[in-house]
């Protein structure tokens, strides 16, 4: 179950920093729609849905009666056909830039109070990736660029949230893939943050280049058969200016990766997640015109992406088992273990931690996160319930 602290603000001055009424703020709050996060940061809060003209996972924090906005990253919306979406989004650009999306989690990185930390997709701060965040960028960008707000996937194995082993890196790795402006989220130009990212040595997704509008669809498509072979995820299209909103297009092989996951916990899993997917796959099928041997192929992986999980989780319930995600993690400070543990379980996560092992300098630990919904569907299944 999910824990909700009791939310202390000056409702009042939040209100006028925002430009909203008073009532719409408290109105916010009742619905648990605006959140105060935990224990240190207990003066930063994170708007949950449903607030006017910002994103999801918006994050608000409280200087001692001023405030500043850490805006949510915007939803970008996906090409399912790449050539008529190219054309919707950006008939009026000459050319788009085409850099890598990679398959991690996001954060958005801050100086706060003279440490860098981390906030999800969601707005909490993430113990685990806050300490992790510290191997990766410096903070003298931080103090040279203080109204800028960098967000960037976190990539790699020892990854709580995304387990990926395409990418050759041994535990964890982040990559900046945008740069915005606090309070109005204006986002940088692809060119200028590219040249900050370099100019202070932190990695960054890579650019394919600037396409033509008319070539760009060819390019792509090459880009993304390329990418599938190494079981990557896709790319994200940008107006090289971030005026207008990218868009993402993803590989067959990347999609296949995230529904044999996902189906491995098949009850805990969104249907529109796993549908959207498959759907991607017909669009993509069309559009490239594919072979009756390579629509073969493709019909072949999506089918057992499904299929395989699923009667391996059965088959694992059958013998007793419980159905878990397990991954390591890796920490500096033993302190953090504890920390991240009570901050999956005030999510609701039905998490086991193993003792942490010492290597070199730093912890590396265990963690069993039980998929409780999946587990229970399965065996009743097993033991004669009926599906409604």
């Amino acid at each position: 179950m999910k824990y909700y602290p009791e939310i202390k603000i000056d409702i009042e001055k939040v209100a006028e920093f925002l430009e909203l009424p008073p009532s719409r703020i408290a109105d916010l709050i009742e619905k648990r729609n605006l959140q105060q996060n935990w224990d240190e940061y207990d003066n930063i809060y994170r708007f949950e849905g449903h607030a006017p003209h910002l994103e999801d996972g918006t994050v608000l924090i409280d200087n001692h009666g001023s405030f500043e906005l850490v805006r949510g990253f915007p939803k970008i919306k996906r090409a399912m056909l790449l050539e008529p979406a190219l054309k919707n989004r950006f008939s009026e650009l000459e050319s788009v830039a085409v850099e890598e999306k990679m398959n991690g989690y996001n954060v958005r990185v801050v100086d706060y109070k003279g440490k860098l930390i981390a906030f999800t997709r969601s707005g909490h701060v993430c113990p685990y990736s806050t300490e992790r965040v510290q191997n990766f960028l410096k903070r003298d960008f931080f103090k040279d660029n203080t109204d800028i707000v960098v967000y960037g996937e976190m990539v790699g194995p020892e990854n709580p949230y995304v387990q990926k082993y395409v990418y050759d890196i041994e535990s964890l790795d982040f990559f900046v893939f945008d740069m915005r402006y606090k309070n109005t989220g204006e986002a940088l130009s692809v060119s200028r943050r590219r040249e900050l990212v370099k100019e202070y040595g932190f990695n960054q997704t890579k650019l394919f280049g600037e396409f033509g509008i008319s070539e760009a669809t060819e390019k792509i498509t090459q880009i993304i058969k390329e990418l599938g072979k190494k079981g990557h995820e896709g790319v994200i299209i940008k107006d090289p200016e971030m005026v207008l909103q990218p868009i993402k297009y993803t590989c067959s092989e990347s999609n296949c990766s995230d529904l044999h996951h996902a189906f491995k916990f098949y009850n805990e899993t969104g249907r529109d997640y796993l549908f959207s997917r498959v759907v991607r796959e017909g669009f993509q099928s069309y559009e490239w015109a594919e072979s009756e041997d390579d629509f073969q192929k493709r019909c072949l992986r999506l089918g057992e992406s499904i299929l395989r999980p699923m009667k391996e989780t059965i088959a694992q319930v059958q013998t007793g088992e419980r159905i878990s995600d397990d991954f390591h993690i890796r920490v500096r400070d033993k302190k953090v273990i504890y920390k991240f543990k009570s901050y999956l379980e005030r999510l609701g996560l039905d998490v086991i931690f193993g003792l942490p092992e010492k290597k070199g300098n730093e912890y590396v630990i265990s963690v069993r996160k039980i998929n409780k919904s999946t587990n229970d569907k399965t065996l009743a299944i097993l033991e004669g319930q009926l599906w409604s």
